[in-house]
């Protein structure tokens, strides 16, 4: 598919002529044939006609969902069912994945979160349901012809989020259009129009009848999108953020004349950018890394104490943060390592600044690079991105400190296997050693052979045998006799 400005996006019929689908003109002659309507819909058309359709389409029919499974079975190198019930048959073909779905005309009673599913006679009355007008365009696929009785296309040029009903009507039917209109300023760059930002300033306390799985869906699509400021931005200013992620609008601290301090929300934003671009380009956006460059000082509110004469401290803000990403992220339903490594980082983001001018001893970068673990990449991304002073010469400085621990970083590594620190005896040598059966003093010995070692560095093995033997004796235990 190629791409073209979107400023051409005016006429219909010259846009028709850039679009190709062969997967989907072979599925529209087999619905003809049978008698049936077959329509391109929604996202799939808007990313046709701004040249990023992927392998994914969709689309819409008259045909119910049984004579759907009948047409594609046989055509198709793959079907299943699993969203029958609302309507949707899905298939794959020569890679392509297609969902089609029955026209829907679809009721709410504005109380539960899920739809009435009725089927429907019109891609008309299919429309009128979808979301947003840039998703309420289709293309009839036998005849080639262009459906747009929400001028979608004018709002696709413009780059315009606006709703096919009012805005009040399709958010009082799904909240969660809310959460996409902000997601859609993400991923494609778009601004809602007026009524569409009233509406969701209006109904921000609508959102709460969503499941938390379906925003936090919405919520990872808008922080992998190419705007991801722009949609926090317009989480914040339309109140969302106040439902959706709290600790990020309550950032905006206060800041009086005598004890002022970096504004916390607008240096958060900064982190974000300042982190997006350290992502490796050829990479799928990175969530935790996002995650935790907007989420690495939620726990300065809590802490900032006025200093008597002035200033503003945060004692030991990163591990007040680390315990609000756990319990925001928890509520918001992510994964289980998502929210641990999101959490870790935001404890360990403060870590650097205790190095200095190199003070660090190896023994101190070592428990950075084993704290870290296998978050140490992104870890330095999140501290890189940290350095927003508007003192150059002063970010240049950390800048180059972080270097100068980078490379004792490496040094150390290539010296030492720095990613595979463990004890110099393992927990069998150790019961041997000792003459222990498996339990709590194995562990415990364990424990103090790797800090040991991350102290000292590698041990020959007779060095750790008796530092071994000696922390043995302190302990009380009689070793076994000395057979090492």
């Amino acid at each position: 598919m190629r791409s073209f400005p979107v400023s051409n996006l005016t006429q219909p019929d010259a846009v028709l002529e850039r679009l190709s689908f062969p997967v989907a003109d072979e599925l529209a002659a087999r619905f003809n044939e049978a008698g049936h309507r077959l329509y391109l819909v929604g996202g799939s058309v808007r990313d046709a006609l701004l040249g990023r359709l992927g392998t994914d389409l969709d689309f819409a029919t008259d045909a119910r969902p049984e004579q759907v499974r009948r047409l594609v079975t046989g055509w198709a190198d793959a079907i299943w069912d699993t969203g029958i019930e609302f309507g949707t048959i899905g298939a794959r073909r020569r890679g392509t994945d297609l969902e089609i779905t029955t026209f829907r005309a679809d009721t709410y009673d504005r109380q539960s979160r899920n739809p009435e599913v009725r089927f429907g006679d019109s891609i008309t009355e299919d429309l009128v349901r979808r979301d947003f007008t840039v998703n309420a365009m289709a293309v009839e696929l036998s005849t080639r012809t262009f459906v747009d009785p929400h001028d979608g296309l004018a709002a696709l040029a413009a780059r315009r989020l606006d709703t096919p009903a009012t805005p009040q009507e399709s958010f009082a039917d799904d909240p969660l259009r809310m959460m996409r209109a902000v997601r859609f300023v993400s991923q494609l760059g778009f601004a809602p129009a007026p009524r569409v930002l009233e509406a969701i300033r209006e109904m921000t306390d609508e959102i709460t009848r969503i499941t938390a799985e379906r925003v936090q869906a919405e919520l990872s699509k808008l922080l992998t999108g190419r705007f991801p400021r722009r949609g926090v931005e317009l989480m914040v200013d339309t109140g969302l953020a106040d439902h959706v992620l709290p600790e990020v609008p309550a950032m905006r601290l206060e800041i009086d004349e005598h004890h002022q301090h970096k504004d916390v929300y607008q240096h958060s934003l900064v982190v974000l950018d300042q982190a997006i671009d350290l992502e490796e380009q050829d990479n799928a956006p990175d969530l935790v890394l996002r995650l935790a460059a907007l989420l690495h000082d939620i726990g300065k509110p809590a802490t900032r104490r006025h200093i008597s004469g002035g200033g503003v401290s945060f004692h030991h803000h990163e591990v007040v943060g680390a315990k609000m990403v756990r319990k925001r992220l928890r509520a918001l339903r992510y994964p289980k390592d998502v929210i641990e490594d999101v959490a870790q980082l935001v404890y360990l983001h403060l870590r650097f600044h205790g190095y200095g001018r190199g003070e660090w001893t190896d023994s101190a970068v070592r428990r950075y690079v084993t704290d870290a673990g296998p978050l140490l990449s992104r870890l330095h991304k999140l501290v890189r991105a940290d350095c927003t002073t508007r003192n150059r010469r002063k970010a240049a400085a950390l800048q180059r400190t972080y270097d100068d621990l980078e490379e004792r970083i490496a040094r150390i590594a290539a010296e030492e296997d720095l990613a595979r620190v463990r004890p110099d005896l393992d927990g069998n040598e150790i019961m041997r050693l000792l003459g222990l059966p498996p339990g709590p003093l194995v562990g415990k010995a364990w424990r103090f052979l790797k800090e040991l070692r991350l102290d000292r560095g590698p041990l020959d093995h007779d060095e750790a045998v008796a530092e071994l033997r000696r922390w043995a004796a302190e302990q009380g235990i009689t070793p076994a006799g000395d057979d090492a």
